[in-house]
């Protein structure tokens, strides 16, 4: 899909963490709405999360990029985890106002904040993309519990060489998981791998789009 296809709209939204900023990628006739979160490092420019936005409308899924408070305030470094739930929860109200059942979702940071919150919010699914299973090179530092306890159906998207936990690094559990081949944490591919940016950013949408179909 061309991302010129479908025009973002951007809302400011107060929560008890400071003022979030929402873009909203709006499907003509959506039947889901797929809320991300971006990582600690970066925001919603990453090329997943843009990928996702460009391709999901015209599958019948609205798609809301969301920026944490910290990050539309300018700060450099990402707050505690229970700061970042908080302001993800203070967003939830704008996230269900049009009535959708509403996927939570993010990369990394964004992904571990909608593990954590989307029973209580009744999140209808949670998407996970290139979520931290453990600091690069401590495995033993593994936050397994919060992919496994999210509590809805689960899809992880990662990376196959992301230092942040490679797709086989996972333990079994109730949820789906893809792998990107050759992708870092960012789903950058390197040029010796014979693949390209573009055919990683089909694998991933393709993924997200087929299993959301099938939550419908």
């Amino acid at each position: 899909m061309n991302t010129d296809a479908v025009t973002p709209r951007t809302e400011t939204v107060e929560t008890e963490t400071g003022t979030a900023r929402v873009t909203w990628l709006d499907a003509a006739a959506p039947r889901l709405l797929l809320a991300l979160g971006h990582g600690a490092g970066g925001g919603i420019e990453a090329r997943d999360l843009k990928a996702i936005g460009a391709a999901l409308p015209a599958h019948g899924v609205s798609v809301v990029l969301v920026e944490q408070p910290w990050r539309v305030a300018g700060k450099k470094l990402a707050p505690a985890p229970k700061t970042l739930d908080t302001g993800w929860r203070g967003l939830w109200p704008a996230l269900t106002a049009p009535g959708l059942p509403v996927v939570a979702g993010g990369r990394s940071a964004g992904a571990r904040v909608a593990c954590r919150t989307a029973a209580p919010l009744g999140a209808r699914a949670v998407l996970a993309l290139s979520f931290p299973l453990h600091p690069p090179g401590r495995p033993e530092k593994t936050r397994a519990d919060e992919l496994l306890g999210s509590g809805v159906p689960t899809l992880v998207v990662q990376g196959g060489n992301d230092p942040f936990g490679r797709p086989a690094e996972f333990p079994p559990g109730d949820y789906r998981i893809t792998e990107v081949p050759y992708g870092d944490h960012g789903f950058a591919v390197p040029k010796k791998s014979g693949t390209t940016e573009e055919r990683a950013m089909q694998i991933l949408t393709g993924s997200v789009a087929g299993w959301l179909a099938d939550l419908a």
